[in-house]
């Protein structure tokens, strides 16, 4: 019996739409980056970016469980002496929600070549109104606890 590895020729990528209404901003995230990885199909191969395209809407109706809402902190740096920027969660999600979102996945992909193309195909939205009709996105029907 040998193992199957995919080729980068044979991957079929697929538009998913997640609505995180509702539901805590690490477990979409999760979830989002384990598509865009493509852990979800049959024919996942590490090596290969095997991954699908991701839709998240409603990113600012997303939640914070415990009480990372006022205590989680989004550090930037300049490059320059006390060029350090800090944004508080909820200064966040009211003005950048999409970001949250984006920053969240971004952490749970790898630090590789992979991640990184991965990450182009993810698509953050603050409201429940998208420009990608024209590729037939289909709703995720996985748990999302």
């Amino acid at each position: 019996m040998s193992t199957y590895m995919a080729k980068s020729a044979d991957v079929k990528r697929k538009w998913y739409i997640i609505d995180a209404a509702g539901k805590p901003v690490g477990r979409v995230a999760a979830v989002a980056a384990s598509i865009l990885r493509g852990k979800n199909k049959p024919t996942y191969t590490p090596h290969i970016d095997c991954g699908d395209h991701v839709i998240i809407l409603n990113c600012e109706k997303a939640i914070f469980t415990g009480n990372k809402l006022n205590q989680k902190m989004y550090r930037r740096h300049s490059g320059w002496v006390g060029g350090l920027k800090e944004v508080r969660a909820s200064d966040m999600m009211a003005t950048r929600a999409d970001r949250v979102m984006y920053l969240a996945v971004k952490g749970m992909l790898p630090n590789n070549t992979l991640g990184r193309k991965a990450l182009t195909r993810l698509r953050p939205y603050k409201g429940d109104q998208h420009n990608h009709s024209a590729q037939k996105p289909e709703m995720w029907t996985g748990e999302i606890r």
